[in-house]
């Protein structure tokens, strides 16, 4: 009996310390010290429990060092350095090698300025790629009448681009699973770059159409990728903040492309030059986050891990939970091709968030067509100087981005704190908001167009179309993301496929939409489609938690 009391001393104290059950208790098993050696001499026959070991590792992780008293912190646990030498740790399979709670190499315990910059480097590769696709839309006049060619042909050259975000997905998304984020996003980044060169020196328009479409594929790597390594870097509430650069590079990309490329292509550099701008800036970024960005994939850190220890051992036990999930055709079409589709039939949480995001997708490359009617056909303004109103876009990107930032820190974060985990329907109020805002900007820009009005309602109209379409595309998906935890990658995936061919046809009848109906009734009827999709995030607010009761794809708490 005595030579338990050392052992059943050991266990009480680890249980009322991690547990916090008695504070009277606790401090009196604090006072008493049992050398490490005693507990193992105490029971020599006593197996560590695989089990319980992971699960007091498990919560010694997730507690801060406030949560854990002094005394504790030089206890010795023989369980925990015996299963996490060599970057192993406890399970039923001592060859699998796993984190350590305070591993260095876990990409969430990387310091801050690092997964900042790793980020930000992130959002300027996206930024690159949306760039590259709204871009061409400037050249649509200068192609139609060099090769003879009529105004939706011409316009393919915008449309076959995004066109390409349908299908680079496709490939991506596995590819980060299998190789990690860094091969697929510089693999298709480098060639998204290359591509630029075709459509640059192109003597038809059907080098351009094949370019602008292969280029669109390969820049599809960072908006598949990028997702994903936020995750891998930030828990939920940073990475609210994250998600901020995420979608201030992907929208502000698309207005900025008209912006730039309308001087350049009224300049003595020409419209080829829109595409070997493009190239240098995407080489430039490219090679400045070559330097910033590593591995992020936990998976893919583990599985490189593992195949060093097989080499510097010799012992071919040492493995991965990646080894063992190999990505196999069944699994490709049942996960990739099937399952996504099969959501947005089943969720109407999705199905409808999807439709709604697609509109406003489809928006934003609406706007490439319809500012040049406005202001460079009807006010007569030269073409450069017609893409300058996007920037007041850009002003309501930033005003989104703010708008989503406080009420991360706010709302979002007292509910996480509450329930200790995300609460999605706090992703809607901000969506609300700029549902709201959006077709208030189209009847202002839309009744204000008229030549006889000054231009400044209309820029100030801009700036509501601008929040009110990064606000509710980002915060959707958020929510959409917080909805569906494990199986978010599906939902995002379907959503994305279907948003793309939004992007990909809505400026194909762009033009004669404005041209025929004008620009006031042209934009008033965006604007009634506007207000008929407002209830969908008022409604998701008020009955989403019921509705995500009822489905078999939202994972339980």
């Amino acid at each position: 009996m005595s030579e338990l009391l050392p052992y059943l001393t050991h266990e009480c104290r680890r249980l009322f310390i991690f547990n916090k059950r008695s504070p009277r208790l606790q401090n009196l098993f604090d006072s008493i010290t049992i050398p490490a050696q005693s507990i193992q001499l105490a029971m020599p026959s006593r197996t560590p429990s695989c089990s319980s070991t992971a699960s007091t590792d498990s919560n010694m992780s997730e507690q801060s060092p406030k949560d854990v008293p002094p005394q504790n912190e030089g206890l010795a646990d023989p369980e925990k350095a015996q299963n996490h030498a060599d970057g192993q740790t406890s399970g039923k399979d001592e060859y699998l090698v796993e984190f350590d709670p305070e591993d260095s190499d876990n990409p969430k315990h990387w310091t801050q300025k690092r997964r900042w910059a790793i980020t930000s480097c992130m959002g300027l590769l996206v930024f690159s790629v949306t760039f590259a696709s709204s871009i061409f839309s400037v050249n649509i006049g200068v192609v139609e009448e060099l090769f003879d060619t009529s105004k939706v042909t011409a316009t393919l050259g915008v449309a076959l681009f995004v066109l390409g975000f349908v299908f680079g997905p496709i490939a991506f998304g596995p590819m980060s699973e299998v190789l990690g984020r860094r091969i697929p996003l510089f693999a298709g980044y480098t060639l998204f770059a290359i591509f630029q060169i075709p459509v640059a020196v192109a003597q038809n328009i059907a080098t351009i159409c094949v370019g602008r479409f292969l280029s669109g594929f390969f820049a599809a790597a960072p908006l598949s990728v990028t997702g994903g390594a936020l995750a891998d870097l930030w828990d939920p509430i940073p990475r609210s903040y994250a998600i901020c650069i995420f979608a201030a590079g992907g929208f502000a990309g698309p207005v900025a492309g008209p912006i730039a490329g309308g001087y350049i292509t009224q300049s003595s550099l020409g419209w080829r030059w829109t595409s070997w701008i493009t190239l240098i800036m995407a080489a430039f970024f490219g090679v400045v986050s070559w330097f910033i960005i590593p591995e992020t994939s936990a998976a893919r850190i583990l599985q490189l891990r593992a195949a060093k220890l097989r080499k510097t051992t010799g012992d071919e036990k040492h493995h991965s939970k990646a080894d063992a999930e190999k990505i196999t055709m069944d699994r490709v079409v049942s996960v990739y091709l099937v399952r996504p589709f099969k959501m947005v039939v089943q969720e109407p949480i999705l199905a409808l968030m999807t439709a709604y995001m697609s509109f406003l997708y489809g928006i934003v490359y609406l706007l490439f067509e319809a500012f040049p009617v406005s202001f460079h056909e009807e006010r007569g303004w030269s073409l450069g100087n017609s893409q300058l109103p996007f920037t007041a876009f850009i002003v309501g990107i930033i005003l989104g981005a703010a708008i989503m930032s406080y009420s991360a820190r706010t709302n979002f974060t007292r509910a996480y704190n509450k329930h200790g985990h995300a609460i999605p329907e706090e992703r809607l109020p901000p969506m609300i908001l700029g549902a709201a805002a959006l077709p208030i900007g189209l009847f202002w820009f839309g009744w204000t167009s008229n030549p006889a009005i000054t231009w400044v309602p209309s820029v100030i109209a801009t700036v509501f179309i601008g929040l009110g379409c990064m606000v509710p595309f980002w915060q959707g998906m958020a929510y959409l993301i917080d909805c569906y935890g494990f199986y978010s990658n599906s939902a995002i995936a379907v959503n994305t496929f279907i948003r793309s061919f939004f992007g990909a046809f809505f400026p194909l009848f762009t033009h004669g939409m404005y041209v025929n109906l004008g620009v006031p009734w042209a934009s008033s009827l965006l604007g009634f489609i506007c207000v008929a999709f407002l209830p969908v995030p008022v409604c998701f607010y008020i009955y989403g938690a019921r509705i995500r009761q009822r489905s078999k794809w939202v994972p339980t708490d």
